[in-house]
């Protein structure tokens, strides 16, 4: 790994912990959000899924969930876009 490589893996705009918003995309199905809200859960076991905000897409085939969750380093970050990206029901991650 080159030293510019790891620089940008040690450097954050963040200062952890903090208050971290993920917005996920699905399409509109059953268990989508119960299914988002475990995986959130895995790396944030503090995560309040009554916090989990929902919106529908104008017609109502997609959704997105907002969660935030308490970031504690960019290794957690990391895991959980990972973990929801790869998750077949989630769409996007932002």
């Amino acid at each position: 790994m080159s030293e510019l490589s790891k620089k940008e893996l040690t450097d954050s705009l963040l200062e952890y912990p903090c208050e971290f918003p993920l917005k996920i995309f699905g399409l509109q199905q059953a268990g989508f959000a119960r299914a988002v809200m475990e995986v959130v859960v895995r790396h944030d076991p503090d995560f309040k899924p009554a916090t989990m905000e929902m919106r529908a897409s104008k017609n109502a085939r997609y959704v997105s969930l907002t969660c935030t969750i308490r970031a504690t380093s960019r290794e957690q970050l990391d895991a959980v876009y990972q973990e929801l990206c790869d998750h077949p029901q989630v769409v996007m991650v932002l």
